[in-house]
């Protein structure tokens, strides 16, 4: 492959990243905020209040897209100052990407499932929130091992 060809498909790459990060996000934050409605739907329903902290659980999911965009980012730097860019970057955007929507949509499911408990309960909202922390630990891992790829 000529290295026009090479660079290009590198920089396609991390915009790939971003779109399979933000596809991830969107079906992530779509779950986990269906599940927010409901939530509040039954608190409504019971005249109670619906707690605002459900927001959080919904908008978990959008860090990935961000992380994506930082990758993105960095692979376009790199592929600038390389001399002749190797099929690694070209690659990387591809895997990280689909590290990053797997991570925000399973951090969908399990914020949907955190809503759907504290907003029955109104306890136990820090615990939920360290489950969401661990799934998006391989969002950062994904972009960290990415970087250091680079």
């Amino acid at each position: 492959m000529n290295q026009e060809i090479m660079s290009q498909l590198a920089n396609a790459s991390g915009y790939l990243s971003v779109a399979l990060g933000a596809v991830g996000s969107a079906l992530g934050c779509g779950i986990a905020g269906m599940a927010a409605i409901g939530a509040w739907k039954k608190r409504y329903a019971q005249n109670k209040q619906a707690p605002f902290l459900l927001m959080v659980l919904a908008g978990a999911p959008l860090s990935q897209t961000i992380y994506a965009m930082v990758l993105m980012v960095l692979i376009k730097g790199k592929v600038a100052e390389a001399n002749a860019p190797c099929l690694m970057y070209a690659l990387m955007g591809l895997f990280a990407g689909i590290g990053f929507l797997a991570s925000a949509l399973l951090q969908g499911k399990a914020g949907a499932c955190a809503a759907d408990a504290f907003g029955e309960t109104d306890k136990g909202f820090a615990n939920y929130l360290m489950i969401l922390g661990i799934v998006e630990t391989v969002a950062l891992f994904t972009l960290v091992f990415g970087i250091m790829m680079l």
